[in-house]
């Protein structure tokens, strides 16, 4: 199984429905959240992204944003 880090932010509609799609498929992830942990920000902008979801896998950025079919490899 992939070690999961989602980067998520109050009021995101996208960031829902990732955590949803995640929680639905059983697959494990940890969360930060920038409104509560805004040192995430940098790290984030860092990469080059400037919105949330943003989802790593095993440490290597995957994809931002609400994305079912890239979600559904990590659940093969």
């Amino acid at each position: 199984m992939k070690n999961i880090t989602l980067f998520t932010k109050n009021g995101c509609p996208q960031c829902r429905m990732t955590k949803n799609y995640l929680r639905t498929h059983n697959i494990p992830f940890t969360e930060h959240n920038i409104n509560d942990e805004p040192q995430y920000i940098s790290y984030l902008k860092d990469k080059g992204f400037q919105a949330v979801p943003v989802l790593e896998a095993d440490g290597l950025t995957s994809f931002y944003g609400f994305r079912p079919e890239a979600l559904k490899q990590l659940a093969g």
